[in-house]
């Protein structure tokens, strides 16, 4: 709907908290043109804090209480960009990334959370395992959880530091699962002991004396154990990797594990960056959330201090928080007035028991524990999530369709004058503008260094209208060209798929990569845009090429409907040394490294249907070189080789096969499988290209019978940046694979043999 009209302000969401998935999902729901919206996370699936304790308890599954950011963010139209902020550059508009090159944004708003408090207490920082961020608590959890089913014969004591809501929660919940592991190992209830140590008088001394007195009762019941008025002053190393909690009173507790749950303080990079922040370094915002000394930034959730109204960090006002977030966010962008935003003074909290009850909490006034405020609390948490997985966007009302013809384009608001809009050229009118190519290749130059070679000629420092090489001499030019359609939001990463998957054939034939020239289609933005996109992109490349010594000689930039990129990689190798297609020899082991599915998994995305982790997993496959696995292939004799790409594993088999005119059996079960995508295969989901690609299907001997087989599809998923595929001789073939996990391929495997092949036989035989 809104493709006509070019980007001209960029919005960048840090932060996928509560707030800002309720911004993207408003967003999704209805756009505003030109503005190009970014979430920068550095992780894909925000846990909801309602429903941890249900999780923690074994109650809910990961997917029902995490929402999945990836779909939200396509679903929002927004660019995901997973890195991790380290700081602002407020003066230039930047966001600084720990990995990556910064950010740039005209407008920023933070929903980031809160961080562990400082652990000035001696040993904490080493010893003890905060409850945020969340995401990396529950890492350790899942870890804890399967030491106890691994060894469920061990005693297992815990130390919770701090009484709050959320240790006493953690405290419920824990107990409850872990009881229950033990009890399905035919273990007694007593082999975990819980010990819940406070500082003050009281448990959830932010709620009222009856909710304290109904916690204290219900841990009593269920054998936690509480220590009140115990301040930890240490914590210690004990022995066997035990540790040892120390209080102020001189009592001592030998625990196996140690979970920090006391007052979190705020990132440091915040204050840091020159925002106005309070005393704990949180962002203090108007009643807009707008920051009262950057008005271009604007802050929500727990990362969020509301200079007009004291409120305590909880999860109900990041909630609460998100509608007049996006509106103000909106209003901003639209040049019209922000709203504030008045949170409520009294708020309902429900406690979990971690036994399917749970305490409510509003004032003064306290109730439960009851089964039906479990089941009430149950019903709303998933009400919540539901906005998360239902996707489908609304029908914009007639009155608003009728409005934006009115206001004219984002362009004619900001102006106040009438823009005519101009048909884009072709041919070298569609080249990106001298001036945003310039500022994109000088930044490019002063940031991102380039690996030193001598064989260049002329680079891309000299301005002239071609490279030169030099060829070293016994040596020939081995060249490959690779370019399409961006299939991720982030330029950074793009740029770097797009690299490994060019230089892929190169070391496919066991060439040296030496140089690149980059190709780029850059959709219409504003100059500085496009030059921040251009930078991105080749920042990207050039980090893959400068990690084989190759360097960025040149390139072409062109204007178009949707951002595409690419590289012509050149290579050197000795003739009598390239690997080819045509070396396979009978008897050899077939090893492919890398796993496959990112054609189905990207098709599946395309539709709001691949989660999260499974996409961030195909994403970290597609930016693992193939470096090291050429490497180790050539090192155990491999005779031919290639990367499996746009024709899926069964059709560069058969290049191979046809060009040594030789057959293989191929093991269906043997063959390395991303996350999902047997899952999106199974309900129909696969890439435009699967229909192509089947054809080959014709060169299978018993194509009808394993057809059925679930993985079958897979043999003709196009890959993106997949791995290589070999033959290696097969006293070989085992060391070979043990030395490819070894270095960091764990896909590895032998897929198959090669064998001789009768006249008429078909090539490929497929065992299942």
């Amino acid at each position: 709907m809104y493709a006509s009209t070019p980007p001209t302000q960029d919005l960048v969401l840090i932060g996928g908290g509560h707030s800002h998935a309720l911004v993207l999902k408003l967003w999704g729901m209805k756009p505003l043109p030109g503005v190009r919206l970014t979430l920068m996370t550095d992780v894909v699936h925000t846990p909801y804090s309602g429903m941890l304790p249900g999780y923690i308890a074994g109650f809910y599954d990961f997917d029902a209480c995490h929402i999945d950011l990836v779909p939200l963010a396509r679903f929002a139209g927004a660019r995901l960009i997973r890195t991790e902020a380290v700081g602002l550059n407020l003066e230039q508009q930047r966001v600084l990334c720990r990995d990556r090159p910064p950010i740039a944004f005209d407008w920023l708003s933070l929903d980031i959370g809160s961080t562990p408090a400082s652990l000035t207490v001696p040993g904490a920082q080493e010893l003890a395992i905060p409850v945020k961020p969340i995401a990396k608590f529950l890492a350790y959890w899942e870890s804890l959880v399967a030491e106890v089913v691994n060894y469920p014969q061990q005693r297992l004591r815990l130390a919770i530091v701090g009484a709050g809501a959320g240790g006493v929660e953690l405290a419920f919940a824990a107990q409850t699962r872990l009881q229950a592991l033990y009890a399905q190992a035919g273990q007694p209830a007593s082999q975990i002991e819980i010990h819940l140590i406070h500082r003050g008088d009281r448990p959830i001394p932010e709620r009222s004396p009856g909710v304290s007195r109904r916690v204290q009762r219900g841990l009593a019941e269920r054998g936690i154990i509480l220590h009140l008025q115990e301040t930890v002053c240490a914590v210690e190393a004990g022995p066997d990797h035990q540790r040892r909690v120390v209080c102020e009173s001189g009592w001592k507790l030998e625990c196996d594990r140690v979970f920090w749950v006391t007052q979190a303080d705020a990132a440091p990079w915040l204050a840091a960056a020159g925002l106005a922040t309070d005393a704990r370094g949180f962002v203090l915002v108007k009643s807009t959330l707008q920051s009262v000394s950057h008005p271009n930034v604007f802050a929500a959730g727990d990362v969020a201090t509301m200079t007009q109204y004291a409120r305590p960090k909880a999860g109900v006002f990041a909630v609460r928080q998100g509608k007049p977030l996006y509106r103000n966010l909106r209003n901003t962008l639209s040049g019209l007035p922000r709203e504030p935003y008045q949170p409520q003074r009294e708020f309902l909290i429900l406690i979990s028991t971690g036994d399917e009850r749970a305490i409510a909490s509003r004032g003064p006034f306290a109730l439960g524990p009851q089964a039906w405020l479990w089941r009430w609390k149950d019903r709303i948490d998933r009400q919540f999530m539901a906005k998360f997985t239902d996707l489908s966007p609304l029908p914009m009302p007639q009155s608003e369709v009728r409005s934006q013809k009115s206001e004219g384009s984002l362009a004619e608001q900001l102006t106040g004058k009438a823009v005519t809009p101009t048909m884009r050229c072709s041919g070298c009118g569609a080249k990106v503008g001298p001036d945003t190519l310039a500022q994109a290749l000088r930044r490019l130059q002063l940031e991102v260094p380039q690996a030193e070679r001598g064989d260049i000629a002329l680079g891309l420092d000299s301005g002239e209208d071609a490279a030169a090489l030099w060829l070293p001499p016994g040596q020939t030019l081995v060249q490959t060209l690779d370019y399409f359609p961006a299939l991720v939001d982030d330029p950074y990463r793009l740029g770097q798929i797009a690299a490994n998957h060019a230089l892929s054939d190169l070391f496919a034939m066991g060439a040296e990569p030496q140089s690149a020239l980059a190709i780029a289609t850059l959709p219409e933005q504003s100059p500085a845009q496009q030059a921040e996109l251009l930078y991105q992109l080749l920042a990207g490349a050039t980090e893959v090429l400068r990690q084989c010594y190759a360097v960025l000689v040149g390139g072409h930039t062109a204007l178009g409907p949707e951002l595409m990129f690419g590289l012509t990689c050149n290579g050197f190798g000795y003739p009598d040394q390239l690997l080819r297609k045509g070396g396979l020899q009978p008897g050899q082991a077939l090893i492919l490294t890398k796993a496959l599915g990112t054609g189905t998994l990207f098709a599946a995305a395309m539709r709001l249907r691949a989660k999260g982790r499974w996409l961030e997993a195909a994403v970290e496959s597609m930016l693992h070189s193939n470096q090291g696995a050429a490497a180790a292939l050539r090192q155990h004799q491999a005779t031919a080789c290639t990367d499996v790409t746009g024709f899926g594993l069964l059709g560069h088999l058969l290049e191979m096969l046809q060009a040594s005119k030789l057959g293989a059996d191929l093991d269906l079960t043997a063959l390395p499988i991303l996350s999902g995508a047997q899952a999106m295969v199974q309900q129909g989901i696969v890439s435009s290209l699967q229909a192509d690609n089947l054809q080959a299907e014709v060169a299978i001997a018993n194509a009808a019978a394993v057809k059925r087989h679930p993985l079958y599809p897979l043999l003709f998923d196009p890959q993106t940046s997949g791995g290589l595929l070999a033959g290696v001789p097969g006293d070989q073939a085992e060391f070979c694979v043990a030395v490819l996990r070894d270095r960091g391929y764990p896909d590895s495997g032998i897929i198959g043999w090669t064998r001789s092949l009768e006249p008429g036989e078909l090539p490929v035989l497929v065992k299942f």
